[in-house]
């Protein structure tokens, strides 16, 4: 495709994706006149569009679609279940055609699913009735437009623009040719037109804004003028060229509110990861510099260095706010997700999102949805009752299943929890001893008894059923955030809910990290992770074995030693040190031999030799050139509490 197709390909996925949620929340309220018209303009926006840039098949599709929604906007019908229903299948059949690309020869061309839902909307279309007696309030536009001197070899088409405000209503257009230059000078490729439309319709501004909304460099303005006080046409055609050129000189006007459009630039991904990169590199070089400086003792050196980490830093913050999305972009899709299971499973299930606007890193937003599916399958499959099971339990018949997101120092925490029946621990338990998983005497937490909800193939469920019960999605849940180096929660009480949450790093490419050294060797904890460092008292420092247990401020924190724990020699020390680490709600020590102090980590990836090793997160490259490799604190207690099983 030509970048002017990739362009409107990229640009109608937004519109899809919103036109989605439109859609649903045109559900709950049928008679709401602004998502009827947003619907439409949707949709009036694609039609034109797509036949601009080689997408007839698309065009000819969503002229139907479109028709559909202008006979709501007339009154002539309503908005139904069977309509929603319809839409959401169109959408989707929208989508696909943009995967297909435009047509070759550009002209529209039929196949079996495009024919079956122009049939049902046409069918619609012939059996519903007139509800209302709609009265169509028209408004005058005044709209002058002169395109890019480049416009048509970027496959602009102007003509089509002007078809489509004639289709908003009655259009008197006039053009203007002062701008034309003599014969010789001519290149016919160049654009040197400009149009003055009056528009008489019961479209809105926003209607006629996006008919242009492919089009916000050229110069644009749209002004509402009283019935009857419009200009005469045709006006001379210098003073129309003179109304053009005031009309993109003014501050006030849509066009310049158009160009405020091209304030955000589309970036493909991979260039920032590109990006990413190369900062990556620079804070390693940087952190020589300041080793450099500091072995060298040159105070201009030394006043250099401290300049550069600045700008690094402050280049850093910029560079990852730039890959920081709002959560919303995830939230947003389970809205379908949510309609459709309800249906499928006959169930009555509403969605809430709260928090959308907490920012998180792309990378980590690209690996939510097949964990959050997962967990929104479980809940309401097994979670949430069926409505005659929610009566007979004094509960609403509708059910609801809240998705919430919030920022807590380095890490964002989403929650998934419904209100259901929660999970119930003595079938977990049943099932974990037929598993071997526990034994039967076992005694342990209920935070480690609702964990065996992960293992691989685990599942409670009796029956099997199209959406759940194989014991597969939550074993893929904690796969997902294992490697993003998050860790997982569930808190549930019977009869009244679950709620499943998890705790994922702001960013995967750039931490600050705590750097200690463990048998001599240097390695990285995640800063998010550490609450504190207390030194080891010396009689713990000389037990040899037995369980480990320090007293802080009147709490009992577990600790372990990281040198056995992987098996290196320890070398005497009478100043060990605790890292007090946080995870999945639990304090647990880790003993090193000296902690450096904060360090700002650049996130490496490991070998593939080395990629298996529970307990490593990635690795780091130090200011001296030397490696230190980053550890995964939820990955080593895991370790530790496998092995004390093992032991035992």
């Amino acid at each position: 495709m030509n970048p002017a197709a990739e362009s409107f390909v990229q640009e109608s996925r937004d519109i899809l994706e919103d036109l989605e949620g439109i859609v649903l929340e045109l559900e709950a309220d049928p008679s709401d006149p602004k998502r009827i018209d947003a619907v439409f303009r949707a949709l009036h926006t694609l039609k034109g569009s797509g036949g601009m840039f080689g997408f007839a098949t698309l065009a000819a599709f969503t002229h139907h679609f479109e028709s559909a929604y202008e006979r709501i906007r007339e009154g002539k019908a309503a908005v139904t279940p069977e309509l929603i229903q319809l839409s959401l299948a169109s959408r989707d059949h929208l989508e696909r055609m943009l995967d297909a690309g435009p047509d070759e020869d550009g002209t529209p061309a039929t196949d079996p699913a495009t024919a079956e839902l122009v049939a049902k909307i046409e069918a619609m279309d012939n059996s519903s009735a007139p509800v209302s007696a709609k009265a169509a309030n028209c408004a005058c536009f005044t709209i002058t437009f002169k395109p890019e001197p480049t416009a048509l070899r970027n496959g602009m088409r102007p003509e089509l623009l002007i078809a489509e405000l004639q289709e908003l209503g009655d259009a008197t257009v006039s053009v203007s040719t002062v701008d034309v230059p003599l014969l010789r000078d001519l290149d016919p490729a160049v654009c040197h037109l400009s149009w003055m439309i009056e528009l008489e319709t019961a479209a809105d501004r926003d209607a006629i804004d996006d008919v242009f909304i492919f089009a916000s460099d050229w110069q644009i303005d749209v002004q509402q003028v009283e019935a009857g006080t419009g200009s005469d046409l045709p006006a001379p055609a210098s003073s129309r060229a003179e109304s053009v050129a005031d009309s993109s000189k003014s501050d006030t006007s849509d066009a310049a509110r158009g160009a405020q459009k091209t304030d955000s630039v589309r970036v493909p991904s991979h260039r920032l990861d590109e990006l990413m990169d190369q900062l990556g590199e620079l804070v390693i070089a940087q952190a020589r510099l300041n080793r450099i400086s500091t072995d060298l003792g040159d105070a201009g050196l030394s006043s250099t260095a401290e300049e550069i980490e600045r700008l690094v830093t402050g280049l850093r913050d910029a560079t990852l706010s730039i890959r920081m999305l709002p959560i919303e972009l995830v939230f947003g899709k389970f809205r379908r997700v949510v309609r459709d299971l309800s249906t499928e499973l006959g169930k009555d299930v509403q969605l809430s999102t709260l928090g959308g606007e907490t920012e998180v890193d792309k990378n980590v937003i690209d690996s939510l949805t097949e964990p959050l599916v997962h967990i929104i399958r479980n809940s309401i499959d097994h979670g949430i009752e069926s409505p005659e099971e929610r009566r007979a339990a004094g509960k609403a018949d509708r059910a609801t299943v809240a998705m919430r997101a919030r920022q807590a120092g380095g890490e964002v925490l989403i929650s998934v929890t419904d209100d259901g029946k929660g999970l119930d621990a003595e079938a977990i338990r049943a099932r974990g001893i037929e598993r071997g998983l526990i034994a039967a005497d076992q005694d342990i937490s209920e935070d480690q008894l609702f964990g065996l909800i992960f293992e691989p193939g685990f599942s409670t469920a009796k029956a099997l059923s199209s959406v759940s019960g194989r014991g597969v999605g939550m074993d893929a849940v904690r796969r997902v955030i294992d490697d993003l180096h998050g860790a997982v929660e569930v808190k549930s009480v019977k009869g009244r809910g679950t709620e499943v949450t998890l705790r994922l790093p702001l960013t995967l490419a750039i931490i600050d990290g705590l750097l200690v050294k463990v048998a001599g060797g240097p390695f990285v904890l995640p800063l998010s992770n550490v609450e504190e460092c207390v030194e080891l008292p010396c009689d713990e420092n000389e037990r040899q074995s037995g369980r480990s247990i320090l007293r802080i401020r009147d709490q009992l924190v577990p600790f372990l030693s990281l040198d056995t724990l992987f098996g290196f020699d320890r070398i005497e020390s009478s100043e060990r040190r605790v890292v007090i680490t946080s995870v999945e709600g639990r304090r647990t020590g880790l003993v090193v031999d000296e902690v450096i102090g904060q360090y700002q980590t650049v996130i490496k990836p490991l070998s593939l030799y080395h990629r298996g090793i529970e307990g490593l997160a990635g690795s780091t490259i130090l200011g001296d050139g030397a490696v230190a490799l980053i550890l995964d604190a939820a990955a080593i207690v895991r370790r530790a509490q496998n092995a004390l099983k093992s032991a035992a």
